[in-house]
């Protein structure tokens, strides 16, 4: 493949902020050979876009960095930009990975949909070290332990993505002044659930594919199945049933045994499967906008034939994105 290079403004980088990852340690799907970039170095002190260039990115390869500039843990960042693309002017789109917290598969998965529908992809790894079980990760790193002690804002798992989005912005030199953002599996609860935390988030799309299980938009429902004690007000509610969310559920995502299926009392009155909780979670949305007099910009997307697979969905949600 020729490769194009993308030069990312850096000064006084930390050497000792990123650990190289060995390239044989990279899941590889034997049907993928793009080639993947590792940064020896991290976008901690990127300050403006006009400093002097001394590193690149390759446009066309994966690659990653180590990203410091917020409160939280270091978190390893993956990149793909494809080399067809004008990457001052393409979408870009957030992946969030599943409870494997494998993003380096993920946005192997994405590359082609990434290519034909001309995005730029960014998928943060959230390690089970750091944001250990469901609470650290697709809760959001919001209670100590489910609904037991909130965690100063500053380091939920939420709040890694608009900084992040703002050190990409400036390293690729975008113009966009708003992201999408997607999720599979737990990824689609960590979206779903940032829909609500973060407001004010520049994310302009939220595409939540095959979640598990729910947060479900009632405030009449306890924390976490509900927004009960969750320190959710009724406006944040408000505001997330207005937004542009996709909700996308494969037709085939409806085994009642699958190995990692939340089986709680709680969960199972959301339904049988993933497939019949997101359409329960909709059909929530549904009612509570009613009951709130909210215009309500939720949609939902079957997608046929797929089961519990990430790449599949993806090739469905891509060319949703704007």
């Amino acid at each position: 493949m020729n490769m194009r290079y993308l030069s990312v403004p850096t000064v006084l980088l930390s050497l000792a902020a990123c650990q190289a990852l060995p390239l044989e340690s990279i899941e590889r799907p034997a049907t993928s050979n793009v080639p993947v970039q590792i940064a020896s170095q991290s976008l901690h002190n990127i300050t403006s876009p006009n400093i002097s260039h001394s590193r690149e990115f390759a446009v066309g390869s994966i690659n990653r960095f180590m990203f410091t500039k917020w409160a939280g843990p270091d978190l390893p960042v993956w990149i793909y930009a494809p080399d067809n693309i004008d990457v001052h002017k393409a979408p870009i789109l957030f992946v969030m990975h599943g409870t494997k917290r494998d993003p380096h598969r993920y946005i192997r998965e994405w590359v082609e949909p990434a290519r034909a529908n001309g995005l730029i992809i960014i998928a943060p790894e959230f390690s089970k070290t750091d944001f250990p079980k469901s609470a650290g990760y697709n809760l959001g790193n919001v209670f100590r332990k489910e609904g037991k002690g909130l965690q100063d804002e500053a380091i939920w798992s939420f709040s890694a993505i608009e900084p992040i989005f703002d050190v990409v912005r400036r390293a690729v030199d975008s113009r966009q002044e708003k992201y999408s953002i997607y999720g599979h599996s737990a990824g689609s609860q960590f979206v779903h659930r940032f829909l609500y935390y973060k407001p004010n988030a520049r994310a302009h799309q939220y595409l939540s594919a095959n979640a598990g299980w729910y947060t479900v938009p009632d405030m009449t429902k306890s924390y976490p199945y509900g927004l009960k004690g969750a320190g959710v007000s009724e406006e944040m509610l408000k505001k997330a049933l207005s937004k542009n969310v996709l909700i996308l559920l494969g037709d085939k995502d409806n085994d009642p045994n699958h190995k990692s299926l939340r089986r709680t009392d709680e969960a199972m009155q959301q339904g049988p499967h993933r497939y019949a909780r997101g359409l329960s979670y909709h059909m929530a949305g549904q009612k509570q906008a009613d009951k709130y007099g909210v215009n309500y910009h939720w949609t939902i997307q079957i997608v046929p034939g797929v089961a519990h697979k990430n790449g599949q969905m993806a090739v469905a949600a891509a060319s949703s994105v704007d």
